[in-house]
């Protein structure tokens, strides 16, 4: 039976049978570290007799988690070189982040920003921060877009959210804000119309990017949740991260993509994994990736194609590393035949 309450520590997941009680004084030492957080629909998916279940692995802590490896980083990104004020982060010209939270409704083990959102990690802001981001957006004319993410900003009540809206609808060279959230896959309950309402209150554009990286996380219940945002007239886009032993394969992409598309949401971004503490068993590698991304194209619509990008350590933005079709005088087709381009008379 599924937990009525989500599951925050390492003893109330063996309580619920996630995993077994003689693993328990090892997961509170993760626990101690990184912020552990299960809701029941996804303590519903779990397959405890499942040693590979990929929901448990994105969701249950692991010892190897308290492992480091070269490269890794508590920043990754390079989120705080470029925050110019707290809760701000600008990286590029037309766009900020705005995270008005470090609160998530679940805490992946992969997480980039796990340990801003940690135990030790940031708190949410005060009113005096969120006065002084929006202040810095306000007086910035070139930002077009603002991203809400933290944490999850649909963790926030239906009234912060729409405080929110109202102070983006006074900055007129604003006119796109984007939501980043896991809640309607992980909690679908909290998708409510006052929710919807709260996103819509602005004349502003909203999008919603949805992060799942497994199709067993778009249930009928989080699919319903969705479908009150897009028939409320917000696009959903997705985000997906890469997950050694989750959806590293091409079969597994094939179907969450697909289940996205039947959800009316368009695939957007896979992830490489970010070099985050204790991460290394979730990572693949970017040339694993790229046979990935190979074997979808042709296979997989169009329609449900992600880009494939990495996020350039220490700060230095985004970039597509798909695999590369094109060589001198020839260009590779779905089938893997060369055939050279232009074609010779």
């Amino acid at each position: 039976m599924s937990p009525a309450q989500t599951l925050r520590d390492a003893r109330s997941l063996t309580e619920a049978g996630l995993v077994p009680s003689e693993r328990l004084p090892a997961l509170e030492a993760v626990a101690a570290r990184y912020a552990v957080a299960i809701t029941p629909a996804m303590a519903e998916l779990i397959d405890p007799d499942r040693d590979d279940d990929p929901i448990a692995r994105q969701f249950v802590p692991s010892p190897q988690e308290l492992v480091s490896s070269p490269g890794e980083d508590g920043d990754p990104i390079g989120d705080a070189a470029h925050s110019p004020v707290e809760g701000i982060v600008h990286r590029y010209p037309d766009r900020v982040l705005l995270k008005p939270t470090h609160t998530c409704a679940v805490y992946c083990r992969f997480c980039f920003r796990r340990e801003m959102v940690g135990p030790e990690g940031l708190s949410n802001l005060t009113p005096a921060q969120l006065d002084a981001a929006f202040a810095y957006i306000a007086q910035r004319p070139q930002i077009w877009e603002v991203i809400v993410t933290g944490g999850d900003p649909l963790v926030l009540s239906p009234r912060r959210l729409a405080d929110l809206m109202d102070r983006l609808e006074a900055i007129d060279h604003v006119k796109i804000v984007r939501f980043h959230t896991r809640v309607p896959a992980v909690d679908p309950g909290a998708v409510t119309p006052e929710l919807v309402a709260a996103l819509k209150r602005s004349s502003k554009t909203v999008y919603v990017a949805l992060h799942a990286n497994h199709a067993r996380e778009l249930t009928p219940a989080a699919r319903a949740a969705c479908a009150q945002i897009v028939d409320a007239g917000v696009p959903m886009v997705s985000q997906t991260v890469l997950l050694r032993g989750v959806n590293d394969n091409p079969e597994t992409l094939v179907e969450l993509m697909r289940a996205f598309v039947e959800t009316r949401i368009r695939p957007y971004y896979l992830h490489h994994g970010d070099l985050a503490p204790g991460t290394a068993h979730l990572r693949t590698t970017v040339a694993e990736g790229q046979a990935i991304m190979r074997a979808l194209r042709g296979t997989l619509s169009g329609l449900a194609q992600p880009t494939y990008v990495l996020d350039i350590p220490g700060g230095h933005g985004k970039v597509p590393v798909g695999p590369n079709y094109l060589s001198d005088g020839a260009v590779e087709d779905p089938d893997g035949a060369v055939r050279p381009y232009p074609p010779t008379a």
